[in-house]
């Protein structure tokens, strides 16, 4: 039978400035560990920690843009596009620009801070 998923849960976000996660199937609000999705609001000139997860990360960039730095260099994912980032990968997320990001995220396993591995 099909599950209504009636409101997202906010999420205390890691990072130098309030972000918004709301989480509509993962852990937190519907118990699911296989998979997680979420919406994120961040300000302009938001940046995270880095980390190195132990799950694979999609995300579609909405409106603005999510600056995906990583070791190789840096993505500017802009509206309309994508990006993925694999499970071991160091990658550090940020939305630069004045009008900040606003973008949809799924990770696969569902998010865990214990599985996140944030930089110290």
């Amino acid at each position: 039978m099909p599950t209504l998923i009636q409101k997202p849960t906010r999420i205390v976000a890691a990072g130098n400035k309030p972000k918004v996660i709301e989480e509509y199937i993962g852990r937190v609000n519907s118990g699911d560990q296989n998979l997680s999705i979420a919406r994120m609001l961040s300000p302009g000139g938001w940046v995270e920690p880095g980390q190195t997860p132990e799950f694979d990360e999609y995300t579609v960039v909405i409106a603005g843009m999510l600056r995906v730095t990583h070791k190789g260099g840096v993505i500017d994912v802009q509206a309309g596009q994508a990006v993925i980032t694999r499970a071991g990968e160091w990658v550090q997320y940020s939305s630069p620009n004045a009008e900040g990001a606003q973008y949809v995220a799924v990770c696969l396993p569902a998010f865990s801070p214990g599985t996140v591995h944030r930089d110290a």
